[in-house]
């Protein structure tokens, strides 16, 4: 197969996506925000879940209350405008852009439900309905990739490109839910999901460029999705702005559900699924420890392991100032995303 001819206009491309982006976002963050403080569109803590009844829960989260939420609308509409206007393209980023904007939607009306008081102990949508919703989005995809996109199997370390034929869809769609309700675990400190999503997209931004160059003969499908991943950074960054510890606005469902999608997403498209838990250690490691503390405490007559789950809440407990916890976090990802981009280049 020939490698696809990698032009400087493709580098160039990618850079002004990802900068345009975060000039874009930055300049109606005040229209965003208005918006948000003049109606009122703030979080409220949910009652349900797990550390949620305790007396360190209520303390940490005690402040966050009425915080404006649905700050992942400043991303995931910066980067459907611009990918529409400059960098829409069917094999490289038709799919994630709709699975970032259908997943939006959906987080968005269970953000607004949460505001207002409404379903189930006034906290928004149920698990099980959520899950049934990301469930047809992650369905819709697994079947585009298989039969529109000709998807049918893997690169496993140390074997190679492996075919699975229609074992395909199902793995697409367990990574795409994982991934998704992983990322919205983690969204729990000011600034956590953000910064550790503008590192994972960055790398794959790096991954999707390097494979542009020297593997698919594919057109300039990789230096769309390449620009696609800058334009996510783009705006995550500017998000960040205003995220970080003490957040004026907070992600909420619909930036960390649709932006968790859609890292799943160009991992399936990039065929690196395999670096994903570890470009994403610290997602799999919050979703790993909400597993453990439920088992541990329907198995060991409710004993817990943690103080509190997700597990940066447990570092909360143990007294880390909030920044600190997230920063150390942002190194773990950081490290996680260098190995991760080396594995890919060697493998």
């Amino acid at each position: 197969m020939r490698a696809y001819i990698f032009e400087s206009t493709d580098l160039t491309k990618i850079f002004w996506m990802g900068a345009l982006s975060f000039v874009i976002a930055m300049a109606w963050t005040p229209i965003l925000t208005a918006i948000l403080y003049k109606y009122k569109i703030g979080k409220r803590i949910r009652t349900e879940g797990i550390g949620s009844k305790t007396p360190i829960f209520s303390a940490l989260h005690a402040k966050k209350e009425n915080t404006p939420t649905m700050g992942g609308l400043l991303v995931w509409v910066t980067v459907f405008v611009l990918t529409m206007i400059f960098n829409l393209d069917r094999g490289g980023t038709w799919l994630p852009l709709f699975a970032l904007v259908s997943a939006g939607v959906i987080g968005g009306i269970d953000d607004l439900f949460n505001v207002f008081g409404i379903g189930p102990n006034r906290g928004g949508l149920r698990f099980r309905h959520k899950l049934i919703y990301y469930l047809i989005i992650s369905l819709v995809g697994a079947w585009w990739f298989y039969s529109k996109l000709g998807y049918n199997g893997i690169t496993i370390p140390g074997i190679g490109f492996t075919e699975i034929g229609w074992w395909y869809i199902p793995l697409f769609v367990v990574v795409l839910i994982g991934t998704s309700f992983a990322v919205n675990e983690t969204d729990g400190l000011d600034g956590l999901a953000g910064g550790l999503l503008a590192i994972a997209f960055g790398a794959y931004a790096l991954i999707a460029f390097a494979k542009g160059i020297m593997i698919y003969d594919i057109s300039n499908e990789m230096f769309h999705l390449s620009a696609f991943c800058a334009t996510i950074c783009g705006a995550l960054l500017a998000f960040l702005w205003f995220n970080i510890y003490p957040a004026r606005f907070i992600m909420g469902d619909t930036g960390s559900m649709s932006l968790g999608i859609a890292l799943a997403i160009v991992a399936m498209l990039t065929d690196t699924v395999y670096v994903l838990p570890i470009i994403g250690i610290v997602f799999l490691i919050e979703t790993l420890s909400v597993i453990i503390q439920i088992s541990s405490k329907k198995l060991r007559g409710g004993k817990k392991v943690f103080l509190s789950a997700p597990i940066h809440h447990h570092f909360e407990a143990l007294g880390w100032p909030e920044a600190k916890v997230t920063m150390r976090f942002w190194v773990i990802g950081a490290v996680a995303s260098l190995i991760g981009l080396v594995l890919v280049m060697v493998s």
